[in-house]
Parts: structure tokens; C-alpha cells; sequence
């Protein structure tokens, strides 16, 4: 008969099985349950928009649903029909998010003889704080005068023909012309100028943007406005000239922009003994071919196709009818917005269930800081066309579409209660542009 001392190990061993198999099984029991919601599920509630600025000659009214309440005092009604999602919000807009938008129509225009230029800056739009844009046209032959910024600058022609010049820093010259849809960019310091050529009978109009949002286009330094503030004697030293005359034709106040001559072609290039800039400050952005996608295309100019660029990086986007650019955020980039073509609904996300959306038409500026979400839809009948433009020397985006189909499905299971269906149709390469059957494009009342 064994002692109680030799039973032990045994004893010990049973203990440890027989515990094993109830973890076992409390585990099962539990990996069975289902999970239960811990806070209410989101509604599921359309919140189509409710108009736009083609509806019909009707009020609208700022209803959603069973809230809100006619406005009986004084109401700009074209505003409100521009921008139906601010006066009757969706209910899934939430909290305090800064306006993230600007008409350049809202603008003041500078009118010279030979052209006009508008601007967006902080002092308009103060969330714009890391970048500006200068709306400008010229009549043919018209010149933007030889000038410089403390900032880069960095064009997107948007119609018509111009000639950029410049010189850099090491002497060595540059000319080019640039057509609707291509791109320049002039790092900071470099003086240079615009000049439109005579392609067409309306000159050129193009869109600049400057990486400091409080930039302003009326802080140029400008060649006839520091001449002008020079005395004279000084000029003819810094030139080596001693003929009193040579210099007293010099503008008493900057010109800016002034009619001219239209400018020759390219083929006649200033002869330079230091040569040209070895890379280039113009970029055939409208020769690239556009990546087809599902709802859309784009295309994405940076510094690694458009070396000189590292300041500015910029995605030109289409957005068919139905379409819209996914959910998705830039991890480090403010992104500035223009739109092209068409309508737009955005709605910004800033964390902490803060969110608001906004409607754009053709010649809005949008502004959405670094690492918000949002989506750009098309809520028009045409293509949508803007352009994502960004304070950096790279084109960078997280797609929410992507980022949940690479994650282990159990754990999406976990947060979002999907199935197992709906997981298999996430997407593990970036959709980018999408298209779906369903849209919220507003019925006109």
C-alpha cells in the first residue's frame, strides 16, 4: 500500500488537469457569448443634402428632420442654397470644427491695367494656417513685374498659356512656357517672372500657392518698387553707368501688373555663360497620364517626378457623378483644396466627436489640417474636379478602406460588428476613388 507521501505527485498533477480543463472550458464558454454593445449603435438615418444652388426658385428652410424652425428675420438666400449642409447640418455633424471653407469670389480683387490678381490668406480664412493662394490673370502680353517672395511658390496654370524667366542664386537662367494644367515652382528668394503669351485671345489666368498661410501677395519684392527706393546716384554706381539719363525712366511706384508686348518663344533664350538651372522650374503636370480608378482618376506631382519642388506636393483628382474620393487622412499635411469643376460635399472630422460638413462649387477653397478625416463626394451630375495641395515635398494618404482590411478581422469584428461578408469586401489595395450605385446627390424641390 502506497504512502500518502509517495500519492502526492499524482495528486498535484490531477489538481493541475482537472484546473486546466475548467479554464478550457470557461474559455470556450466564453469565445462563444456574442459581444454586447456597450454604447448605442450610430444611426443609420439618411442625411442626404437637401438642395443646391441649381434647386428651383423655393426657400430653403434650415430643417432636418423633426429639428429646427424657418428663419423669420432677414436671410441671404443664394448663400443658403450654396451651402445646404451648414444651414440644414446633417445629424451626424457634432461639436465645434473651424469654417473649412473659402470662395475666392469672397476675395478682394486688385485691379490693374493688364489684369487683376485675388488672394486667400489667414487674415480671410484663419485655419489656413500653413498655406495661401493668389488667384491671378493676365491679358496677353500682360506681366507680372520681375519680383521674388521670402516664400516658395508654386503655380497650376488654369487656362491659357504664360512664360515664366528666372535667374538663381548661382547665375544660371531659365525660361519656359507653361499651358493649362502644367506647373511651375520657384523656391524661396528666387526672382522671376510671368508674362502671358498671345496663344489665345484670353491671355492666361493660373493659381499660386505659397507655403505660409499668413503670406500676402502685397508683401512681393518687386524690382520697379526698389529701384524706386534707391537714390538715383546709387543705381547708376551699383551699374557702373555715369550717364545721368540712363535710369530716369524708372516707374516712381511698382507696376505689378502692366500690359506688354507679348513675350517670344522659348527658342529665343538669353545666352547664359553659367548655363541653365539644372532642375527645371516648370513641370509638364498635363502631359501625365491620370491612374484610372473605379469612381474617378489621379494623378500627383511631388519632389520625386518634380525634383525642384519640396516645398509643395499636389494630387489632381476627377470624381465621376455617383463617385467620391474615400475616407481617408494625411498623417503629417495640412491639405489645401481647390475645386476645378463640379460640387463637393466634405465633412471634416477633428477627433473627440467634433465634426462638420460643407458644400463647394467650382473656385471654392477647402482646408483640412493634418490628420483629420474626411471624404470628398460628388454631389453634382458632372465630374468633380479639384486639387489636393500640400505643404510638403510628398503626396501622402491613410485609407481607412485599406487600414480595416489589413487588420486582423477579428479585432474589426470587435469595434464595428461587421460580418464576415462585409469584411471580405474591404479593400486591401487603396480604392482611392470610388463609385457607388447609391448617392446623396440632392433631389431638387
Amino acid at each position: 500500500m502506497r504512502s500518502i507521501q509517495s500519492l502526492l505527485p499524482l495528486i498535484t498533477l490531477s489538481l493541475v488537469y482537472g484546473a486546466a480543463i475548467k479554464h478550457r472550458d470557461a474559455t470556450s464558454l466564453s469565445s462563444a457569448a456574442g459581444p454586447t454593445p456597450t454604447v448605442p449603435y450610430a444611426s443609420t438615418t439618411p442625411n442626404d443634402i437637401l438642395w443646391g444652388p441649381d434647386s428651383p426658385h423655393s426657400v430653403p428652410k434650415p430643417f432636418r428632420g423633426k429639428t429646427g424652425a424657418s428663419v423669420l428675420g432677414p436671410d441671404n438666400i443664394p448663400i443658403d442654397l450654396e451651402n445646404a449642409d451648414l444651414f440644414a447640418p446633417p445629424s451626424t455633424d457634432n461639436g465645434d470644427v473651424p469654417n473649412s471653407k473659402w470662395p475666392f469670389s469672397m476675395s478682394h480683387m486688385r485691379l490693374q491695367t493688364g489684369g487683376w490678381a485675388r488672394q486667400q490668406n489667414v487674415e480671410m480664412f484663419p485655419v489656413a494656417t500653413s498655406m495661401a493662394g493668389v488667384d491671378m490673370r493676365l491679358e496677353p502680353g500682360a506681366i507680372r513685374e520681375l519680383h521674388w517672395h521670402s516664400t516658395a511658390e508654386w503655380a497650376y496654370v488654369l487656362k491659357g498659356t504664360t512664360q515664366v524667366t528666372s535667374v538663381d542664386q548661382n547665375g544660371r537662367n531659365f525660361i519656359a512656357t507653361v499651358r493649362s494644367g502644367d506647373l511651375w515652382y520657384f523656391p524661396p528668394g528666387i526672382p522671376h517672372s510671368l508674362q502671358a503669351s498671345n496663344e489665345t485671345a484670353e491671355g492666361s489666368e493660373f493659381l499660386l500657392v505659397f507655403p505660409d498661410g499668413a503670406f500676402s501677395d502685397d508683401g512681393t519684392f518687386l524690382l520697379t518698387d526698389w529701384l524706386a527706393h534707391v537714390p538715383a546716384e546709387v543705381i547708376r554706381k551699383n551699374f557702373g553707368i555715369t550717364n545721368p539719363d540712363a535710369f530716369s525712366r524708372i516707374p516712381s511706384k511698382q507696376l505689378y501688373i502692366f500690359p506688354s508686348t507679348p513675350p517670344n518663344d522659348d527658342a529665343d533664350d538669353v545666352s547664359d555663360p553659367q548655363g541653365t538651372v539644372p532642375q527645371p522650374f516648370f513641370f509638364p503636370f498635363s502631359q501625365v497620364e491620370p491612374t484610372k480608378l473605379e469612381g474617378g482618376s489621379v494623378k500627383i506631382a511631388d519632389s520625386t517626378v518634380f525634383d525642384v519642388a519640396t516645398k509643395i506636393a499636389v494630387a489632381e483628382v476627377t470624381v465621376h457623378a455617383g463617385g467620391m474620393r474615400e475616407m481617408h487622412w494625411h498623417p503629417t499635411q495640412d491639405e489645401w483644396t481647390f475645386i476645378l469643376a463640379g460640387e463637393a460635399r466634405i465633412t471634416v472630422f477633428a477627433a473627440n466627436s467634433n465634426a462638420r460638413t460643407f458644400n463647394f462649387q467650382a473656385g471654392d477653397i477647402g482646408f483640412i489640417p493634418a490628420s483629420y478625416g474626411h471624404y470628398v463626394e460628388n454631389t453634382g451630375n458632372t465630374t468633380l474636379k479639384y486639387l489636393e495641395v500640400f505643404n510638403s515635398d510628398r503626396f501622402e494618404d491613410v485609407s481607412l478602406n485599406q487600414w480595416l482590411a489589413l487588420t486582423p478581422p477579428a479585432l474589426v469584428k470587435a469595434h464595428l460588428g461587421l460580418d464576415d461578408e462585409t469584411i471580405g469586401l474591404l479593400k486591401k489595395v487603396k480604392p482611392t476613388v470610388i463609385y457607388a450605385s447609391y448617392t446623396c446627390r440632392y433631389k431638387p424641390f
